[in-house]
């Protein structure tokens, strides 16, 4: 035994003899040393039968393997309808007949509601009965004009005045049609509160349209995620009053950025499902750093010191710490950049427990 002390002094002061100058490539090459030290320590114990006095320490380990890593911003956001408008009157008066009740579905174009249009109707007919008689005096002109009878400027008049009548008579018609409500779009009568006899007036009395065939959810992203959330980046959705969850892509992801919330806009369409209303609540996961062939390991496999981050690895039943750079984090799985390669056995459980050269038992294997 007094040889085995004597063995790695001898060594450690012969690494000290040549030891670089830099201490962190001073501190490398000592743990190096320190390693190479503690292996041959162990072998020669293992041949001496004298392995009964190494601590040997019970790890699990996990074969360091190339595959995908993806990194996900996570928000909350809200189903809407792609066409959700309120169908207002264009024109102020009581309300004389509603056509449709909440919960009917009805088409683009179709009569919602009837304001009083009594004194619009009049003049309407007024209008046509003037409309009618320069119909009659043109007739009578123009029979007179083929025969060469009369002058042309009598024709002409007769022409310009049955003319001037027709388009006051379309105008008056035009404006008649602003005493009704019409449905913008095709869908479902989501809210009405109208009554008859009830004042309407434009851009405060309508009857809401809600088409819940076309769905999207909508959210509002940090701005601190506007150089990598972008149109058709791959989102996970997952509404939890619905149960329901899919998988799609960012269907309009807004350039500006507002400047009270500082955040931009999502949007992602759905598809048609029974299960989904709008209002709904939604959590957005979406993909916002993606790589293949790379690798990821555990959080709780890696070390952090002062001088950065480490793992540890098995080979052949002795722990050697590896110095790793970490890079995003997500899902409790750490991108490492550089240090590990495909094969290597990761000490995951009882990490925390060894130190560099350390003897260690694998008593389970994740592989």
């Amino acid at each position: 035994m007094k040889k085995l002390i004597y063995i790695p002094f001898l060594v450690l002061l012969a690494a000290c003899s040549s030891k670089p100058k830099d201490k962190k490539a001073e501190l490398a090459y000592l743990q190096k040393q320190q390693s190479d030290i503690n292996s041959k320590i162990a072998k020669l114990q293992a041949e001496m039968g004298t392995t009964d006095s190494v601590k040997t320490t019970d790890v699990s380990v996990t074969e360091v393997k190339n595959g995908s890593f993806t990194n996900y911003v996570q928000i909350q956001g809200k189903i809407d309808a792609q066409d959700n408008v309120t169908a207002y009157p264009q024109a102020s008066a009581v309300i004389t007949a509603i056509y449709v009740k909440p919960g009917q579905h009805v088409t683009k174009g179709q009569v919602l509601a009837q304001l009083d249009n009594s004194v619009m109707q009049q003049n309407i007919a007024q209008a046509e009965a003037q409309v009618s008689l320069s119909q009659q005096l043109f007739d009578r002109q123009k029979n007179l004009w083929d025969q060469k009878i009369g002058t042309e400027v009598q024709y002409l008049q007769a022409q310009t005045a049955l003319q001037s009548n027709q388009k006051a008579l379309a105008s008056l018609k035009r404006q008649s049609g602003l005493y009704r409500i019409i449905s913008p779009i095709s869908g479902t009568v989501d809210q009405m509160d109208l009554k008859l006899g009830q004042g309407a007036t434009p851009g405060q009395t309508g009857i809401r349209i809600v088409n819940a065939d076309v769905l999207k959810v909508k959210a509002d992203v940090p701005e601190s995620y506007a150089s990598s959330v972008n149109t058709g980046n791959d989102v996970k959705i997952l509404i939890p009053d619905a149960k329901d969850s899919l998988v799609t892509k960012v269907t309009f992801a807004a350039k500006a950025i507002d400047p009270t919330s500082r955040s931009f806009g999502v949007e992602v369409k759905l598809p048609q499902r029974s299960t989904l209303r709008p209002n709904m609540t939604a959590i957005l996961k979406i993909a916002d750093y993606s790589k293949t062939n790379t690798i990821a390991v555990p959080v709780k496999a890696i070390q952090k010191s002062e001088n950065g981050d480490h793992v540890f690895v098995n080979q052949n039943g002795i722990a050697k710490q590896v110095n790793v750079k970490s890079g995003v984090t997500y899902g409790g799985q750490t991108e490492i950049l550089s240090g590990l390669k495909a094969g290597d056995q990761l000490v995951v459980e009882g990490a925390t427990e060894i130190e560099d050269g350390d003897k260690i038992k694998v008593v389970q294997s994740a592989n």
